[in-house]
């Protein structure tokens, strides 16, 4: 870990820059599909991820960092080891979300929820390229160019990105993307019926994670979506994961309340897969601050995003934290 290691041990000597939601929920965060989005909601989410892309950096601690979207790359970045295939790799990225959506509230005056790729229905209509999220004017622009894979048009055409497990930290690079509609075909029904019949969380953690899902979106999208890593840097990751979110969402409330108190599966990922990665098992510096000793994901296990907000301390920590989407207040709405 480059940044991790000295960062856990001075981080008490750090203030948090944006605000964590506590207490009774009082506004709903509607999340809609980008789809079901008017071209005006489009273009107020994208002027505030160019915001985030802008705004000078928040918590000071990120060598290199230009601006507060080379901060959240760094938490997924530096967290590679420590976040994917394992129990926690869904409620960390549902906490990583929201704190995006913060951000933009807070930091951009974003005024709406966090919107989601409805990649089922994208996969249904067919031609990934045509499909809402990828159009150049109102949404994310479309594929990389073939001579360097760089998006060649949309909102994200000229920005430089920071952050990498790959490159040397700080040197600068592009937004890389390679559509392919054989990858957004493992979004089908079936494979989302399969992971949502699951009786438990184990199960149906490893189905949204091994079996389809997640790996739909990467895909389908290609360039940096194709690193499990590195794939942060392209803002399409934040409605993928928030699509990934509404799954286990909706997997939660089939058994309401019990499931928000399901957790479980590996507290680290196997060695062969970090390996495929060029990544090593997490220190016990951070085997520590996770609060979480055993080989197995408990709601004991801590959440934090490198400090962009507070720390989540426990799944269930308090009586009012039963499961993040209860605390933050969000519903998802279905097109």
């Amino acid at each position: 870990m480059r940044f991790l290691s000295t960062v856990v041990v001075s981080f008490s000597l750090v203030a948090s820059s944006l605000a964590e939601v506590e207490g009774t929920c009082t506004e709903i965060n509607q999340r809609k599909s980008w789809s079901a989005l008017t071209d005006s909601e489009k273009s107020e989410y994208i002027q505030a991820e160019l915001c985030l892309m802008s705004h000078p950096p928040i918590t000071g601690l990120v060598e290199n960092a230009t601006n507060v979207f080379d901060e959240f790359a760094n938490a997924h970045i530096d967290q590679g080891n420590n976040i994917h295939y394992v129990g926690h790799f869904l409620p960390w990225h549902r906490y990583y979300v929201r704190a995006h959506e913060i951000a933009l509230q807070q930091l951009c005056n974003y005024t709406r929820a966090h919107p989601y790729w409805d990649e089922l229905t994208d996969f249904m209509t067919g031609d990934v390229s045509q499909a809402s999220v990828f159009d150049a004017t109102t949404g994310f622009g479309g594929n990389g160019t073939a001579e360097s894979s760089c998006v060649a048009d949309g909102p994200f055409v000229n920005i430089t990105l920071h952050m990498s497990n790959h490159h040397q930290r700080g040197d600068s690079f592009c937004l890389s993307r390679g559509l392919d509609e054989s990858s957004l075909a493992l979004i089908n029904k079936t494979n989302i019926e399969m992971c949502f019949g699951y009786e438990n969380y184990t199960d149906a953690w490893s189905c949204y994670n091994s079996n389809g899902p997640h790996g739909a979106g990467h895909g389908a999208t290609g360039g940096l979506m194709k690193d499990p890593i590195d794939s942060c840097n392209d803002p399409m990751f934040f409605l993928h994961h928030a699509y990934l979110d509404k799954l286990w969402w909706e997997w939660q409330l089939a058994d309401y309340p019990k499931r928000l108190y399901d957790m479980g599966g590996n507290n680290t990922a196997p060695d062969s897969i970090l390996a495929v990665a060029d990544l090593s098992q997490p220190g016990s510096d951070i085997l520590d601050y996770n609060s979480d000793p055993g080989s197995t994901t408990t709601l004991n296990h801590t959440l934090w995003i490198n400090w962009i907000v507070p720390n989540y301390q426990g799944l269930i920590a308090t009586e009012w934290r039963i499961q993040i989407m209860v605390i933050i207040g969000v519903i998802y709405i279905q097109n």
